[in-house]
């Protein structure tokens, strides 16, 4: 059954991402919390390899909640309380003009951050960049209309920013980098080779013919291949990882982690608690994103029409996304390398929905039927 499943998702990718242009690359699949992982591949690497269940891709974004997950677990064992302010776990905050603002808030993107800030600029005109500057630009890079006492938060504004910092507390509170924790956090109690591209570069030999490229960039040389394709975290992390961006991994990897948040949430996992992972992912005002996960916006959604309104994940900017049902009890992700030769390819709001509604049924096919009463 499962070699069926696997040829199933390989058609759905092979017509929905690779014929439709999306990625030359994909893995998706889905895992159930009672069940199989079950993942499929389709499209060619650079040279004469095809995509295999064992492709790794850039996460991007997808990285933010296992960083979250990371942070979550040191608040668990008392190390960091995430109702701390800012500049008081981290020393490059202090002074800043978010140094009062909770932790919870950078979290969930309400602490009433800028979107996003050129902190590789130096990079590209040949200077190096000072990581304490940096973090300080990045915590002072509050918005005009987000003056004053944070208080409950400010109006939810995605922020890579707010990210780049929470993975700088981490690193703080754990004395360590960050990809350090998060293998010590998250991939090896749950026994998953998600990691930055030094990480599984010493760890597996064939990295680099079994990594998928992402952008061609004059100004890193060309193909971006084997190296984060965030340019901040490129600048501040190298081939390690920052809070926003830099985890690479598999499908596999991807649902294996999406599952372990599905069992925590029905407190049958020892690896996160309930109560943890509930606050991270209740509903919170003002729009759907939570603390560390996104949740499905009313009306079109990524996560595509067929999972519960109670659903959560995240999206990566180089294609790849994870959605997670806890009705259900189902997760679904898609692996691709869409920014492949250029970002401006958009295709993938089109086939997202499709491919994790295709996922969504055919995971739900093997759920037990429940019997007549």
């Amino acid at each position: 059954m499962s070699a069926v499943k696997n040829q199933l998702v390989s058609g759905v990718l092979g017509r929905h991402v690779i014929e439709a242009r999306v990625a030359p690359a994909a893995t998706a699949g889905f895992a159930l919390t009672t069940g199989p992982v079950v993942v499929g591949a389709a499209g060619r690497l650079p040279g004469p390899a095809e995509v295999t269940p064992r492709t790794i891709f850039d996460l991007a974004s997808v990285s933010k909640p296992v960083v979250a997950c990371a942070l979550l677990r040191l608040a668990s064992r008392g190390l960091v309380d995430l109702q701390q302010p800012l500049g008081e776990v981290l020393p490059d905050a202090r002074g800043s003009r978010s140094e009062h603002v909770r932790l919870e808030l950078f979290l969930a993107h309400r602490a009433g951050l800028e979107a996003h800030r050129a902190l590789f600029a130096p990079v590209f005109a040949g200077r190096a960049v000072c990581r304490g500057v940096a973090l300080r630009g990045a915590a002072d890079a509050r918005r005009p209309e987000c003056g004053g006492d944070a208080g409950d938060g400010f109006p939810p504004v995605y922020s890579d920013l707010s990210y780049l910092l929470v993975g700088a507390v981490v690193e703080y509170v754990a004395r360590a980098p960050l990809d350090e924790v998060v293998e010590r956090e998250v991939s090896a109690p749950l026994g998953l080779e998600l990691g930055s591209a030094r990480q599984l570069r010493e760890r597996r030999r064939s990295f680099d013919d079994d990594v998928a490229p992402t952008e061609i960039v004059r100004a890193r040389g060309g193909c971006v291949r084997g190296v984060v394709h965030d340019e901040n975290a490129w600048a501040l992390s190298g081939h390690g990882c920052s809070g926003h961006a830099g985890l690479f991994g598999t499908a596999a990897d991807v649902l294996g982690f999406g599952a372990a948040v599905l069992g925590a949430l029905r407190g049958t996992s020892s690896w996160l608690g309930r109560t943890a992972i509930e606050a991270a992912v209740r509903r919170r005002p003002g729009g759907s994103l939570r603390a560390g996960f996104d949740g499905k916006s009313e009306g079109a959604s990524s996560a595509g029409t067929r999972s519960s309104p109670d659903t959560f994940g995240h999206l990566g900017f180089t294609g790849t996304s994870l959605w997670c049902d806890p009705t259900a009890g189902i997760a679904t992700a898609l692996l691709s390398n869409r920014v492949h030769p250029t970002r401006e390819n958009a295709r993938i709001r089109a086939a997202r929905p499709v491919v994790h509604d295709a996922l969504f049924d055919a995971a739900k096919a093997l759920l037990p039927v429940p019997p007549i009463p």
